[in-house]
């Protein structure tokens, strides 16, 4: 069983989701429902996903595990992209934040390639 709070693409993904829960925080009041929820969800998904994985018994799970992480990744770069052309991101909040999560999804790209070698 491995601690996946050892794992750096899990911290920065950790570190992407606490910082979109505080940004979230200013988008509207009518999209806490629709946008705000689907964003936080997706970035959660991440961190979450990796966590999971790493409790599973195989590095054939944990890779099927990362895998979901990274589509959810994908979902949340989407999910930034419209949030920041609805002007709820400003410019520097949309950088930063996109800047750690293709940081993210290389780190998983690179793992999931490490654990179908084996």
């Amino acid at each position: 069983m491995k601690d996946f709070r050892n794992l750096k693409v899990w911290e920065l993904s950790h570190k992407v989701a606490l910082a979109i829960y505080n940004i979230t925080l200013t988008f509207p009041r009518e999209e806490i429902y629709g946008l705000t929820s689907q964003i936080r969800r997706a970035s959660v998904s991440i961190p979450t996903n990796i966590a999971e994985g790493c409790g599973r018994g195989s590095s054939l799970d944990f890779r099927r595990f990362l895998q979901i992480a990274f589509g959810s990744a994908c979902e949340l770069e989407y999910l930034l992209l419209i949030s920041f052309e609805l002007k709820y991101l400003l410019k520097k909040d949309y950088d930063q934040l996109i800047s750690q999560l293709i940081e993210t999804k290389k780190m998983l790209s690179g793992l999931i390639k490490k654990l179908g070698e084996k």
